[in-house]
């Protein structure tokens, strides 16, 4: 481990004049530790101010009112009527994350915090840089302003209105918001633009696709979160947890199903975009389910650990984002379906890849004809709040008739119909297909070893990075003890 003491005593000076004091691996699964005089001080403050403090609201248990931290993370249940499967699929919201309203500041803090704790990062002289496929980089971009650093966000110019927006009051230079070609697909012109900065030294890369500290934050964080939500759920049932769902995007939140599996001995399964089938079939192509598959497998994506594949199209994203997000499809729900008002008022909860794992989730237990004691874990990254161009876009194409009669065909086309088609129960040949497609990106193009690509076939060493990453408390303690001496 390289330690630059003269960066780690310069840092902790700097964050000792900002207030700003680090949250603990430890302190994020488990909120309730944090200092009760830090949790009183929260109450007072915006969550999404850039208060240093906001860095102790970076876990799954902020209450619905963003002041005080929830006994249990916030989940939603959905009814059997509305799903028509029997299982319980357990639905955890990330929206209540601070100042991005969505869960990526977790990711972002946990791949920037070992390079301020080793001197790695000098504020005086460096940017991070965060490219991303939207939310990754809005969290960077987040944590580095609370944190007093310069930062870079990339990301493609296909993606919704909503976070450019966002970029645009959070960053003053226009110049520090890279635009690449294309859409969510589009990754290794990301990649590209990341490679032409770094021959700058000062430009730190932070990828999430290849940070490890990415998949151990939610292996350490939200896999034991979303054991809390369910077991909350469960009570005293005999409810059993069969499977963890997950958007592959940068394959992080995946790193929960490791948690989740060890604990309940449940399958993973990853759900990527028909449109761009690069797990399920070696396809390609383009797509508008933001937060999900990017036409090749991620550094940090630990297939060998992985189950299912699940494709969804964005052509039940986008339509289902209509149902669930405007008057009209409320009133459908309500008045022709007859749903709880109060769960239809809760569909909001649900962005574009959240909208894809319930798909994907209610698929599985259809193929795997799950009954009512059992359950289904997934996660809702994001809301709806970050796609409304989107959704003016989705509703364009009815030329102003979106009626009832649409709903109806909406609901049953890409909801009611579903069935157990393109997705694949993961053979150990399966794994290996789909773990060897990454040598393309990661040896041929961006130059790893094949020594340090290859040892990834081990679940040792999935075990290993997150050890190290557990052990980052004691780094936190020290780093923290010396700004409060």
């Amino acid at each position: 481990m390289n330690m630059n003491q003269s960066v780690i005593d310069q840092t902790i000076k700097y964050f000792k004049n900002k207030g700003i004091i680090l949250p603990k691996i430890s302190e994020l699964r488990n909120p309730h530790s944090i200092n009760k005089d830090i949790q009183n001080k929260l109450e007072l403050i915006n969550i999404n101010d850039t208060n240093p403090l906001n860095l102790f609201r970076v876990h799954w248990y902020n209450n619905l009112n963003q002041t005080q931290f929830a006994k249990i993370p916030e989940f939603i249940v959905l009814p059997s009527e509305f799903t028509g499967v029997d299982a319980k699929i357990i639905v955890n919201i990330g929206k209540l994350f601070p100042l991005i309203s969505a869960h990526k500041v977790l990711p972002a803090y946990a791949c920037i915090l070992p390079r301020l704790l080793r001197g790695e990062f000098d504020y005086t002289n460096d940017k991070a840089v965060w490219p991303s496929t939207g939310n990754y980089c809005r969290g960077g971009v987040a944590i580095s302003k609370i944190l007093g650093l310069d930062s870079i966000a990339i990301l493609p110019e296909g993606m919704s209105r909503e976070r450019f927006n966002w970029l645009e009051k959070w960053l003053s230079n226009s110049k520090n918001i890279i635009k690449t070609s294309g859409t969510e697909s589009n990754v290794k012109e990301i990649y590209d633009a990341c490679n032409n900065l770094a021959k700058d030294p000062k430009n730190k890369i932070i990828n999430q696709f290849t940070e490890y500290n990415n998949y151990s934050v939610h292996r350490s964080v939200t896999g034991p979160s979303f054991e809390d939500s369910f077991l909350k759920f469960k009570g005293n049932t005999n409810l059993v947890p069969k499977l963890y769902v997950a958007a592959s995007g940068s394959s992080g939140t995946l790193g929960a199903g490791d948690y989740l599996k060890e604990k309940f001995n449940l399958s993973i399964a990853a759900v990527e975009p028909i449109e761009c089938s690069t797990m399920l079939d070696n396809g390609y192509g383009d797509h508008n389910i933001q937060g999900i598959g990017d036409k090749h497998i991620p550094l940090i994506h630990n297939v060998m650990n992985t189950d299912f594949v699940v494709a969804v199209s964005d052509k039940a994203t986008n339509n289902l984002n209509i149902l669930f997000n405007t008057e009209i499809g409320h009133k459908y729900l309500l008045k022709v379906n007859g749903y709880d008002k109060k769960f239809v008022e809760k569909l909001p909860n649900f962005g574009f890849s959240s909208i894809a794992n319930i798909i994907a989730s209610i698929k599985l237990a259809k193929y795997m004809k799950l009954s009512s004691e059992d359950a289904i874990i997934t996660v809702a990254t994001d809301g709806s709040d970050l796609y409304e161009t989107e959704l003016d876009k989705s509703l364009c194409e009815f030329d102003g008739k979106f009626n009832f009669n649409s709903c109806e065909n909406i609901f049953n086309k890409f909801f009611k119909s579903l069935d157990t088609d393109n997705m694949l129960e993961l053979s150990e040949f399966d794994k290996n297909r789909i773990f060897n497609l990454g040598y393309y990106t990661w040896v041929e193009q961006q130059g790893i070893s094949i020594e340090e690509f290859d040892i990834r076939r081990s679940q040792k060493f999935w075990d290993n990075k997150y050890n190290e990453f557990l052990d980052l408390d004691n780094e936190i303690d020290i780093f923290n003890s010396s700004i409060l001496s």
